[in-house]
């Protein structure tokens, strides 16, 4: 059987931990031992990592990583490296929010075998349309950049074979604020076989967004530089 890790980064969800946990837990329940989800509690200052330790007793494949805040990017990233030093099989990344839909989880793992990376694409967002602005805007600048054009670039809603996220994590740093978009254009220019599949993508299911419009204007000019860096690698 094949170990699936999957990665959900979560920065103060109290309000939605525990509920985005026990959904995603049965798809590794229903895989058997060696698969795992893998909490990446960033520095929470709440009671996210508390309410994670709490169910352990009972979801023996939960795991808790815990690092100090440095944003999304580098939490995803971290847990990216984690699964990889274990050997999973297939990687999975998802957001702690609840916007995501476990069940349409079985489309992706059903074609794990044709395809390195599959994406979720969302044709329809019920965060509002400033998020859909950023997604828009994302999708030109990568096209600008690398040349490459994907529909949503940055979406979390991702199952990635071992071998071309340890290949693409080799070139994005450690630090990268928009880690998801260098992992998605570093496997496409790599040649990855790619597929797109669209998925539902709801409101937030509780607790308050960290990331708003100047900050995601803010990451996006620092990133500026780590495109061209990484363009010139790839």
């Amino acid at each position: 059987m094949d170990k699936l890790y999957i990665i959900i980064p979560a920065y103060n969800e109290e309000e939605t931990i525990g509920d985005v946990a026990e959904e995603w837990y049965g798809i590794v329940r229903q895989l058997g031992g060696a698969s795992r989800l893998v909490i990446v509690n960033d520095g929470s200052r709440d009671r996210t990592a508390e309410i994670i330790r709490k169910m352990q007793t009972d979801h023996p494949q939960l795991l808790l990583l815990s690092k100090e805040n440095g944003g999304h990017g580098p939490a995803v990233r971290y847990g990216y490296q984690y699964a990889v030093s274990e050997g999973a099989d297939f990687i999975f990344q998802t957001d702690a929010d609840g916007q995501t839909v476990p069940r349409e989880f079985r489309r992706f793992w059903r074609r794990r075998k044709d395809y390195d990376f599959i994406i979720g694409c969302r044709l329809k967002r019920g965060d509002g349309f400033a998020r859909v602005v950023v997604t828009r805007t994302l999708r030109l600048v990568v096209r600008a950049c690398f040349g490459v054009w994907l529909r949503d670039v940055n979406t979390p809603y991702r199952l990635i074979r071992r071998e071309t996220m340890e290949e693409a994590l080799a070139l994005i740093p450690e630090d990268f604020d928009l880690a998801n978009v260098a992992l998605t254009v570093a496997a496409a220019k790599k040649g990855a076989r790619m597929l797109s599949i669209p998925i539902t993508f709801r409101p937030r299911q509780g607790g308050t967004n960290s990331i708003n419009i100047p900050k995601i204007v803010r990451m996006g000019i620092s990133a500026a530089g780590d495109f061209l860096a990484l363009e010139r690698k790839l």
